[in-house]
């Protein structure tokens, strides 16, 4: 073979290379050449995304609306401070405490003014009885025993002096329980008081169904807010004054017992069952309970708190809980089913 056949055989291997290559970079080349053009047409869309359409609300300020209103709700509710002696166990007392509802103070009338005398009574004439037939009839001044077997008339006394005294007592006692166990009215207000191993929790249906959880406060924290230890909580049952109010009870695990002295209230709180009564509490304040159902290791760190504000100030603290104050206007249900569509466009 010739020099000249080589050199072309060489020439045209060198051509065939260079075109494969330039085949094979062509995509990539073509690539490069176009991708700056999308970039160019994504800036100005970004530039204009935020613009709103034009009578449309600003959808960022549709959804923190609410949001910026919860703070001035949450700053409007302060806790009430404990009175010294009302809705609280006092030093050295004796006697129940100073009532709260009508039922307790019904209750405590009945207690006062027919069965202490009552009570009182029967104590001191069996005493002086048992004094009476001690001197009369021992044995050095009657040597010789009385044969007297019964007395018609004595029997007859004492048989129907007893019985006129039960029905005396039964009539304000069956009035007293008529009262504490009538119905709430229609649209009372309900309050569920759950008891768990070992803490209360405290639920609003009326109020957007939201729970409050309530747990003791150790000694010192209770003495720095002002309150009797082993008695303070951190949260509060917080319920409307001078209302009747649908206290339901029920228990999560084992027994429990609402109960509130001051309040005359005490209700069982048992587990797959819901038992309810009417808690009615005359004037703001305080009021301090335990459970009093033994309910396990630590049934004596259960304690109650129950504080009742005016209707406005409750409302104030379902608010700053997150739940919600009577039912929605049509206006309002309108108003914020349309907000989407509207701002839908400017998305």
């Amino acid at each position: 073979m010739s020099v000249s056949h080589v050199a072309r055989a060489v020439t045209g291997a060198i051509r065939t290379i260079s075109l494969a290559a330039a085949l094979a970079f062509a995509p990539q080349a073509m690539a490069a050449a176009a991708a700056p053009a999308p970039a160019a047409a994504a800036e100005p869309a970004a530039v204009a995304a935020p613009a709103p359409a034009v009578g449309a609300p600003d959808a960022a300020t549709v959804g923190t609306a609410p949001a910026a209103a919860a703070p001035a709700d949450k700053g409007s509710y302060v806790p009430m401070k404990p009175v010294a002696g009302k809705g609280q166990p006092v030093a050295k007392g004796w006697t129940f405490q100073d009532q709260y509802s009508p039922n307790g103070e019904e209750a405590l009338r009945m207690h006062d003014y027919i069965l202490m005398p009552v009570i009182t009574v029967i104590a001191l004439f069996v005493l002086l009885l048992l004094l009476l037939v001690m001197v009369r009839f021992r044995r050095a001044a009657n040597p010789v025993a009385s044969k007297t077997s019964h007395n018609t008339f004595i029997e007859i006394i004492w048989t129907v002096i007893p019985v006129l005294i039960l029905v005396g007592i039964a009539v304000p006692s069956i009035r007293l329980l008529a009262h504490q166990y009538a119905p709430a009215p229609k649209g009372a207000l309900t309050v569920k008081a759950t008891g768990y191993q070992w803490y209360w929790g405290y639920t609003y249906p009326d109020n957007g169904g939201f729970e409050v959880i309530s747990n003791i406060l150790p000694d010192a924290e209770a003495l720095k807010r002002g309150e009797q230890p082993q008695l303070a909580a951190d949260n509060r049952m917080v319920v409307p004054a001078g209302e009747p109010i649908r206290l339901q009870t029920t228990g999560s695990d084992v027994i429990h017992a609402f109960a509130v002295p001051s309040l005359w209230f005490k209700l069982d709180a048992v587990p797959g069952r819901i038992n309810e009564k009417v808690l009615f509490i005359k004037e703001p304040g305080v009021y301090y309970g335990q459970c009093s159902e033994l309910c396990g290791a630590r049934h004596g760190y259960m304690p109650i708190v129950v504080e009742a504000l005016p209707r406005p100030k409750f409302e104030e603290w379902v608010k700053a809980q997150g739940g919600t104050v009577g039912a929605p206007t049509a206006g309002a249900t309108t108003t914020a089913a349309a907000a989407p569509a509207k701002t839908t466009p400017a998305a």
